[in-house]
């Protein structure tokens, strides 16, 4: 059985490498999608993608199949995940079709992952703080703090942290979560 896994890009550094994830999901036997914010875009090569990933980042309709144009995933990573869109997400804002998207799966129970790409002064911010606390609280993992050993990097930074950003991490904790679903 093909499981199916919806990737949601969010526009920070490590968007550009999201073929890693893609790659490793291949590996593993993950049919992929890809969802990109409007900011997500500038970052991602659409080109250097397989062409068996779909990638959307607007509505559209599409015949005969789900609206994201995929199976119906059995896990979501929102990754990288930016200040804005870990406190859209908790808040339950959807302005764009990635978070229509991520709001509707959650709602639905998919096992999601969501890994922030911060720097250390956002993250003490107490909204954020808040709303990684709230995505918790509903379920989701949220891979992020020392006991991930994923943390913040110091502003002005985060280029630097873009080579170890944990892609495979976040496709281990999302298999586990699909594995316990079904």
């Amino acid at each position: 059985m093909t499981r199916t896994l919806l990737i949601l890009v969010c526009g920070a550094g490590p968007a550009a490498d999201v073929g890693k994830l893609v790659a490793l999901a291949h590996d593993d036997h993950w049919e992929v999608g890809v969802t990109a914010t409007p900011g997500a875009l500038p970052f991602l090569d659409a080109a250097a993608l397989p062409p068996s990933v779909s990638l959307r980042s607007d509505f559209k309709p599409t015949s005969g199949s789900t609206p994201r144009g995929l199976p119906d995933p059995q896990a979501l990573i929102i990754a990288p995940a930016t200040y804005n869109t870990v406190n859209k997400l908790a808040a339950g804002i959807a302005d764009n079709y990635a978070l229509v998207s991520a709001a509707e799966l959650i709602g639905r129970g998919v096992p999601t992952v969501v890994v922030p790409f911060v720097n250390s002064a956002l993250a003490a911010r107490t909204p954020f703080r808040r709303s990684v606390a709230a995505l918790r609280d509903e379920g989701l993992y949220v891979l992020f703090g020392a006991h991930d050993r994923w943390e913040p990097h110091q502003p002005g930074t985060g280029s630097d942290r873009r080579s170890v950003f944990p892609w495979s991490t976040a496709l281990e904790v999302a298999s586990r979560q699909a594995d316990v679903r079904q």
